[in-house]
């Protein structure tokens, strides 16, 4: 039996009214529920029920929506409702767009699946913020740009099916250097320091469905300069700092049913300092893997026994900015490492996959070059990957 359409995915109360708004259309110009209409032209796919057509709408690919807007105002208006991109997470058809900022150009978004790039609308922030350190994080079908303006903190928020920037309600507690991740719809930051340096412990859940964020129970330990992540449905926050000199190697692990925090003592043993990049950290199939910047080394955690194993090295050094430049991200079922390389044709930040269910042999990954982005550089500012 073909699963039957529904509506809640939206990402804001605007997309649930435009959502509505594209139903109410269909009520109003006809919906094909399989009987005969004196307007054969108002099913979406002829000779399909909606129902059965949006399924299969759902499963075109996402860089085709464009196009597929152009076709008439009710394809046009069923791709600004955001309606396929609920559908697609229903059924499993989700694909990956990573963006990322590598000069003061902008962001940009990389299609693996077209191997397209696509520069993203400028964004309308004030200048402070334009060349302040930023932090970033994908959540929903909106990427999260963290970080100063003027007189204050700031969080900038692209939408992936307005195609445009907004300025986002801000945390309970404005904070950089936290450790952050996102699980579908909702994400969490944890830690991080206050706008007068204090370093702290508070955690907060953002909600993309009501761009609202929630105040969480603190952790046991406060720390920045951290990564988070999620992992078999439990948000963890691992490494960073607890004061200038005091490095953690503690991990916590924040459960959300029941609402609390454990900690797990030497989880992350490779600690980072002042001067040195978060930990690089990524989950694919619910495995986590690090980067030990310092050898280039690339690391796989068994939960059971608490240690972690070496598997190879990086595509691209590490070592040589301490940890910072470079992005280490899951993309789907493969990890990503995203770094700045120079040859004697110019500068270029490569894009290298590898998935782990293929194994390594005799110590060295398989790393296969996904893109190529040509005269930006070789630092990566920010790296974000979401999957809609």
């Amino acid at each position: 039996m073909t699963k039957k359409a529904c509506l809640n995915f939206s990402s804001s109360e605007e997309d649930e009214e435009r959502v509505n708004n594209f139903m109410e259309m269909n009520r109003r110009e006809g919906v094909n529920d399989g009987f005969s209409r004196h307007r054969p032209n108002d099913s979406l796919l002829p000779g399909l029920v909606d129902d059965v057509a949006l399924n299969c709408l759902a499963w075109v690919s996402r860089s085709d929506y464009a196009s597929m807007s152009c076709v008439n105002k009710r394809y046009n208006k069923l791709i600004n409702s955001g309606y396929l991109f609920g559908l697609r997470k229903q059924l499993g058809a989700l694909e990956q767009l990573v963006y990322l900022v590598c000069d003061p150009r902008g962001w940009e978004a990389f299609d693996p699946k077209i191997n397209r790039w696509i520069t993203l609308p400028k964004m309308p922030c004030d200048e402070c913020f334009n060349h302040a350190d930023k932090e970033s994080l994908a959540v929903g079908c909106e990427l999260l740009v963290f970080g100063r303006e003027l007189m204050e903190f700031a969080i900038w928020k692209y939408n992936l099916i307005r195609r445009g920037w907004v300025k986002c309600q801000g945390m309970n507690r404005s904070r950089c250097l936290f450790g952050s991740s996102s699980l579908g719809s909702i994400a969490i930051v944890a830690g991080g320091s206050d706008g007068f340096g204090k370093v702290l412990k508070s955690a907060e859940l953002y909600d993309s469905s009501s761009g609202s964020w929630e105040l969480l129970p603190n952790m046991h330990t406060p720390r920045r300069l951290c990564s988070g992540f999620f992992m078999d449905g439990k948000f963890y926050v691992i490494g960073g700092m607890s004061s200038p000199t005091v490095s953690l190697t503690c991990g916590e692990e924040y459960d959300l049913n029941t609402r609390t925090w454990q900690k797990i003592e030497g989880m992350y043993p490779y600690v980072n300092g002042a001067s040195q990049a978060p930990p690089l950290v990524a989950v694919v199939d619910n495995q986590l893997y690090a980067v030990e910047h310092l050898t280039n080394m690339v690391r796989k955690y068994d939960k059971e026994k608490n240690t972690w194993s070496e598997l190879g090295r990086l595509p691209v050094r590490a070592d040589s900015s301490n940890g910072w430049g470079l992005a280490f991200k899951a993309c789907g079922e493969k990890l990503l490492v995203v770094g700045g390389q120079r040859a004697p044709e110019g500068e270029a930040i490569v894009l290298n996959s590898w998935c782990p269910k293929s194994g390594v042999n005799n110590g060295t990954i398989d790393w296969q070059v996904l893109g190529v982005k040509e005269h930006v550089g070789v630092f990566v500012y920010n790296c974000a990957v979401m999957c809609c």
